[in-house]
């Protein structure tokens, strides 16, 4: 259990996402107006109280789930550890994979996966910055962001 428990410590959690919608672009929907109608195809109808009807579609759960696993990945960034250091690394590898996906491969032009990449940028960005406000807490430094007073 402690070791599994570690394991995801250190991976990405947004290796996951990233891990599903290459699932989808290169078995379930391989033809671009097949990706388009499932990413895009509203699953449910959510009836609202305004009367509007909220068509809520694979992309918009994805995102959604997207976005909590990047919430995780924060908090996550409060630590000062080794392992810490490593999960950044790997973020940083899984940023550079999903530009390159975004830029070459056939079926990750889009928006969803534009965003999916934007948010392992802003992993990157912030899980540094986080860590080093941190460990300058942590080591007795200066109590603000680098550069504050």
């Amino acid at each position: 259990m402690g070791r599994s428990l570690s394991a995801l410590n250190i991976i990405p959690l947004l290796v996951f996402p990233l891990i599903v919608y290459n699932f989808v672009v290169f078995t379930v929907a391989p033809r671009g107006d097949e990706l388009d109608n499932w990413l895009h195809g509203a699953i449910f109808t959510i009836s609202m109280f305004s009367g509007d009807k909220w068509g809520v579609s694979f992309s918009d759960i994805f995102m959604g789930l997207s976005l909590l696993l990047l919430f995780v990945e924060v908090v996550k960034a409060t630590r000062t550890d080794a392992m810490s250091i490593v999960n950044h690394g790997l973020s940083m590898l899984l940023s550079v994979l999903c530009i390159i996906q975004f830029l070459t491969v056939q079926g990750f032009s889009n928006s969803v996966f534009f965003m999916l990449t934007l948010m392992t940028i802003l992993d990157v960005v912030a899980g540094f910055t986080v860590t080093i406000v941190a460990a300058k807490r942590d080591f007795g430094g200066s109590p603000g962001i680098v550069g504050t007073h």
